[in-house]
């Protein structure tokens, strides 16, 4: 019983950085694990946290997770709380770190969090986005798009 419903049961989504696909445009997305404390995993856990204006970065030959807020978890005595948006280090191969780092050399590439989402054994993760920044017409035109599909779907399901 309990191996089905994890079975069934998808990743659990604890935040997610919902512009970041209106802001820029994903080429490539790659999974890393995420160094946390315990009363961070519990506040995630708690579904409390946000990536919007997150971003991450190469520092020392490691990849770090910046301005990333995770609340205090408030049932923790004040002794063992974490600093809300201390850097993070993200957990990586050391070919993926090496890859991740020739592509952000590139121009105009960044590394954005799209989420962060716990797997099916109750492990944090984040999805890391290899991006490149949008300019405000190709919103615009992405913008068009999305419409005009809507519209065509609700013409489909009137006629048929």
């Amino acid at each position: 019983m309990k191996a089905a419903k994890a079975a069934a049961s998808p990743d659990r989504i604890a935040a997610r950085n919902r512009k970041a696909r209106h802001n820029y445009t994903i080429e490539d997305s790659l999974e890393a694990g995420i160094a946390l404390t315990g009363t961070e995993v519990k506040s995630l856990r708690a579904g409390s946290g946000n990536i919007a204006e997150s971003y991450a970065a190469e520092q020392d030959g490691e990849i770090w997770l910046y301005n990333a807020y995770i609340p205090e978890y408030q049932q923790a005595a004040s002794l063992f709380q974490h600093e809300t948006r201390r850097p993070r280090k993200l957990l990586l191969r050391r070919r993926e770190i090496n890859r991740l780092i020739g592509q952000l050399q590139k121009e105009g590439m960044t590394l954005v969090p799209l989420d962060i989402h716990f797997t099916r054994r109750g492990i944090a993760k984040v999805q890391l986005g290899i991006a490149r920044g949008k300019r405000q017409y190709d919103k615009r035109e992405t913008q068009k798009k999305r419409d005009w599909q809507r519209q065509k779907e609700r013409l489909m399901r009137e006629k048929g």
